[in-house]
Parts: structure tokens; sequence; C-alpha cells
């Protein structure tokens, strides 16, 4: 099975299915199965007419939309990899990842249009989407030539545009090639096959308990791993997807959940964070809502009780994964979350974890150890970057790099990341067990901690933290709270109070960007 099928089997026996829903006019625009099925049909035909092959690589820039679902769909019937560019991507960064993933065909509209001017001449062939989610006709350009698929009456062929193959294609049944941001801020190209995608895919239908009538509210950019999962779940089971990308304004983002009755909400910590703080979330009931999900990072056991509270009777799943794992590993099925609290959960089906040591030896329950995974969802390997590769992919086992736990039923409790394990005094010290207390002191309600270089201790904590709406914060009053709940050598070297957070698109706390600030 090939992920366009998720569609075509739909629109085969319901065309007028609703799919997809996005903001436009006074009802917004529904997409159904059909056509989607229609349009992706008829555009792969004509990529395929501009020379694009299976194996290419097609990139595409675009905010996630009903358009770019088209383009990826369109992509994968040709065969092709698609590489989903992040929206935020500057021109120059933009060059180096369509470069990196040696792209023949670059697809983007308007709006990111004068990006174009970044990419160098020998670049992939830029296509134009037009307003209406067609290609428009060649144009002058001051980076590589625009494409254009909109020919004359009558013409057989898209005037004056041939999309070549760049470079060597990929492993077999290569479907996407997804750009992570990077703990060391280079992204790394994730090879993800069809297989890895659909298994993951029905592995988390299966533990959701989806259905046909499912409706999920998707804020998440669909380049994104997480919010390209909510899409393929919701696709396999029939169901329908709102996609809605005005979260700067989250009590609109509210009204369009109760309007459109969507069953699910997905988010990362800080979505959350914003719903609590910024919005009338607490005042609101969704007679549909049936599950929220949680992933993209740790969620701090009293926030997690307290997005519990306030989407109830929802049913409320903490899970765990990575792009790599297509990207989903673990969850704590909803009935038992209060008594595991913080915990990750176990091993979602198909799929096998085990906590291993230094020398890749299975740890006793209680130590900690990091998360190996094995299973039909992990990664073929980096794209060009097979010393990437063996350094993660062991004896058959993905090594994700997370520290963590084991509890006598065998639910996972994350301690660390590997690469951020602080090194105090001789001490190892965990950002995130600093950040969860910091959670707990009244006021807070964002925290990131970082290691810094020190003189002495060789290393140090530096907690960045946001106030809550109307509260004021004092950095002496937090290191005070936090000496009463850790030993000296876990307490921050000093306390930064900021207005917001560097995120990026996706939500992610960006700690690249903290460090280095100390004051």
């Amino acid at each position: 099975m090939k992920i366009p099928e998720l569609i075509s089997r739909v629109a085969a026996i319901d065309p007028e299915r609703p799919a997809i829903w996005q903001p436009g006019g006074p009802e917004g625009v529904w997409a159904t199965y059909g056509e989607l099925e229609t349009r992706s049909t008829a555009l792969a035909a004509q990529l395929r007419s501009l020379g694009l092959s299976p194996g290419d690589r097609a990139a595409m820039l675009l905010d996630s939309s009903i358009d770019w679902v088209v383009v990826h769909l369109a992509v994968l019937k040709v065969g092709a990899v698609c590489v989903a560019l992040n929206t935020e991507l500057s021109g120059p960064s933009l060059a180096q990842v369509a470069s990196h993933a040696e792209a023949a065909c670059l697809l983007v509209n308007r709006r990111f249009a004068p990006l174009v001017a970044a990419l160098p001449p020998a670049g992939p062939v830029v296509l134009l989407l037009s307003p209406e989610g067609t290609l428009e006709p060649n144009e002058a350009s001051s980076g590589p030539a625009l494409g254009g698929m909109n020919p004359p009456a009558g013409a057989s062929a898209p005037l004056n545009t041939v999309i070549r193959p760049r470079g060597e294609p990929g492993p077999p049944d290569l479907a996407a090639i997804v750009y992570t941001s990077g703990s060391t801020g280079i992204p790394k190209g994730v090879m993800l096959t069809h297989d890895n995608l659909l298994s993951s895919t029905r592995s988390t239908v299966e533990y959701l308990g989806l259905r046909a009538e499912d409706r999920m509210m998707v804020v998440l950019p669909l380049y994104y791993i997480y919010g390209l999962s909510l899409l393929y779940t919701h696709l396999w089971v029939g169901g329908s997807v709102v996609l809605d990308h005005r979260f700067a304004y989250p009590n609109v983002v509210l009204d369009t959940m109760s309007k459109r009755e969507v069953t699910g909400f997905a988010g990362v910590p800080s979505t959350f964070i914003l719903l609590l703080q910024k919005s009338t979330l607490r005042k609101r009931s969704f007679a549909r809502l049936r599950h929220v999900t949680q992933a993209g990072g740790a969620l701090a056991p009293s926030l997690q009780q307290e997005v519990h509270a306030a989407f109830a009777p929802a049913r409320l799943f903490i899970m765990y994964g990575c792009t790599e794992a297509s990207p989903r590993l673990s969850y704590v099925p909803p009935e038992l979350l209060p008594q595991k609290w913080g915990s990750i959960g176990r091993a979602v089906p198909g799929v096998e974890l085990t906590l291993v040591d230094e020398e890749g030896q299975e740890v006793a329950t209680g130590e900690s150890g990091e998360i190996a995974a094995r299973g039909p969802n992990i990664m073929a390997g980096y794209w060009r970057d097979p010393v990437g590769t063996a350094e993660v992919l062991r004896e058959g086992r993905y090594l994700t790099g997370d520290l963590a736990r084991s509890d006598e039923d065998g639910f996972l409790y994350i301690v660390g990341r590997k690469r951020e394990i602080l090194k105090v005094g001789g001490h190892r010290v965990s950002p995130l067990e600093i950040e969860e207390c910091l959670y707990d002191v009244p006021g807070v309600a964002e925290a990131a901690v970082v290691g810094v270089e020190d003189p002495l201790l060789g290393e140090a904590a530096v907690a960045f933290v946001v106030g809550s709406v109307g509260q004021a914060l004092l950095a002496e009053e937090i290191l005070r709270a936090l000496k009463e709940r850790l030993p000296a050598f876990k307490v921050p070297r000093s306390v930064v109070i900021l207005d917001a957070l560097p995120k990026n698109q996706a939500g992610k706390v960006q700690k690249s960007a903290l460090r280095g600030r100390t004051s």
C-alpha cells in the first residue's frame, strides 16, 4: 500500500465525503475525497509530463492548506520523494536544504516566490502555484526559471520547462525526506518510506480508536511530522481534518473547534501552555471532542493535570516519539494517566522499546538508560549521511538519545536528553528535572534550562522563564523556591525572566537561541 491510496480508496466509494477544511470566506472551504483524488491525479500527470520521475526529490514550500495536501499526494503518485520544507526557512537556509536534498523541483506559491532568488542558477526548477491551486505559466525570475503547467488551449505539454534528475535515488519505497531542526542546529534529512509512515499510522489509529466520523483540528504545520501524522491517521479511517493556522489568536481556533464540531485536538507543550494562559479554554465545552493528544516534548506533570481538567471529559493521550520513528513510539492509556503522571507510557502496537547502557545492554528496572526502539516505523536512515545513520541505527535498533527509567509496570519516564545532560562539578544534572520544578513555582508559565560553561564547575545551569499573564516574577524568589526543592548542585546559576521563549513554527522551544545568554 502507498500513501495516496488513503485518499483513492475512500474516493472510489464516497467521493463527496468531506476530507479537508481550511479558512476562507464566511464558512471556510471544504475539499472532498473525490476532489483531492481528481486534483492530485491531474497534477501528478502534469509533473510526469515535465519529467519528474520516480525517486526524484520534489520539494514544496507551502502553508498548511488543501493545496499542500494536493501537491503532497501528487508528488507521491509520481513515485517521487516529497521534501516538505519548513515555511520559516530564510532564503539561504532554503537553498541549503534544497541543495542537500538534491531537489529536482520546488513547488511554491506567490507568498514564498521571493525566496526563489536565493536559489543558485543550477538549483531545482521552480513551479509556481496560482491562488486557485493550479500552476502558473512560465515567468521571468531573478532565480531559477519559474516552470509553468498551464499550457495554452491545444498545447500538449507545458512551455519551456524540463525537470531533470539531480543525484541518485534513495532507498526503494522512499516517500519523504523530513528535515529535523537538529539539536546542533544542523538539520538532518530523515528518510521515511511508505511502509514506515503507514506502519506508524496504523498503530496510532489502533490505540486512539479512530473511526470515520472523527474530525481532527490541526494547528501544527503539515511539514512537521506530528502534523503530518494527524493528516494520515484521519485519512486512513475516512475521517476529516480541519486546518487552522490562526493559532496566534487561540480563541479563533477554539471557535472553529466548536463550529466544525471536531472530535480531536493535538498539540505540543507550548500549544497547551498558550491555551491555558491566553484563551478562554477553561470556560468552554466541546460537545463532540473525545480525545486530545500531546507530544513534541515533555509536558510537566502539573501541566498535564491542568490540560486533563481543562479538556475533560475528552480523553488525554500523552505520547512520545520522534521524526525518525514516523513519529510515534509510546503512549499512556488515558485511563491510567492519573496513576502515571509524568510518564511517556509504553510502546505503541508493533514497536519494541528497551532501555540500554553505553554498551547497548539492557538496564534494570528503575535504572536510567537510553531509549532504543525497534519496529517497521523506524527510518531508513539520514539522507546522504552514512556516518550519522550509523551512530543511531545499531543492531536493528534506533537509539533515540533520550534517557529514561521504567517503573515496575514497564512505563517509561524521561529523565533527560543524552546530549543535554549537564556535568556540574562532577554531578550529572538533567535540565528536564529543573524545568519540572520551575513549573511548580507559582507564576511560572514557561521554562527552559540550558547549560553554560562555568570556570569553577565546568558547566552550570541557567533557567529562562516566562511569567503567567499579569504575573510579575522576581529571579531571586524563583531561585529561593528552587533551593527548597533541589540539592544545591542542581540549582541554576541564574534565572533570566523573558517575555517569551524562542520557538519554531511547530511550537518547540529553540534552546540553541538561549545558549550563551546568561543575563
